[in-house]
């Protein structure tokens, strides 16, 4: 029979290895913390707080482990609700079609990261799915703001080819952004003779994402 030394020391071993989102110990002693037991209020102020610093690690990609100790799924959800509603052609009087392409870029977005996530582990990787799923989400933060500046460009300005030459090199840096932050963090957790075959899928996502917004101009 083994010790509860022993136990606890398995306990906390394996947690260790995986996400965390429910949140870090408040209190003295790290007493026993459970977000039921706070107001809504405080847990939707906290969520925000932490999908805000997701973000600022995914613009400043300098922490590697900041998107993989808490991770969660409410920016990757909320940058590609943004991505369908806004790559929706708006040429489409039909409400049935305007959905439907609502949910095939949904589907292409969300598809995509699992694939590359299925991938990464197939090849080794050592951190979660849920994980690898979370950081390759954030990380369409450039795409989706180079998105946005390019949404900003065309109430501004009309069509020209000047101007779809500026909003490709636009939407260019954003896929070069979104491909350096997802190497950052997930590039460690590969082994060394595997990176280029775990990279490789993750350049065709982001790729494709881009060639969306740009298709879209």
């Amino acid at each position: 029979m083994e010790s509860p030394d022993s136990l606890a020391y398995q306990k906390s071993d394996d947690t260790s290895l995986e996400g965390d989102i429910s949140g870090s110990p408040t209190g003295q002693d790290n007493a026993e913390y459970h977000t039921l037991d706070e107001p809504v209020k405080e847990t939707i102020l906290r969520d925000l707080k932490a999908v805000g610093t997701k973000f600022y690690h995914v613009l400043y990609p300098k922490q590697k482990k900041a998107l993989l100790k808490d991770w969660d799924l409410w920016g990757p959800l909320i940058l590609c609700v943004f991505l369908a509603a806004a790559l929706q052609d708006e040429s489409k009087n039909n409400e049935n079609d305007s959905g439907l392409q609502f949910a095939e870029i949904f589907f292409i977005v969300w598809v995509g990261a699992i694939v590359v996530t299925i991938n990464s582990k197939l090849l080794g990787g050592n951190i979660s799915f849920f994980q690898s799923v979370c950081v390759l989400g954030y990380c369409l933060l450039a795409p989706c703001m180079a998105l946005l500046f390019c949404l900003f460009l065309d109430v501004l300005f009309s069509q020209t080819l000047a101007l779809f030459i500026f909003k490709f090199i636009i939407a260019a840096a954003g896929f070069v952004w979104a491909l350096i932050g997802a190497t950052v963090f997930l590039g460690d957790s590969q082994p060394p003779r595997r990176k280029a075959l775990a990279v490789y899928p993750i350049f065709l996502f982001y790729f494709v994402v881009s060639w969306m917004i740009i298709s879209r101009s």
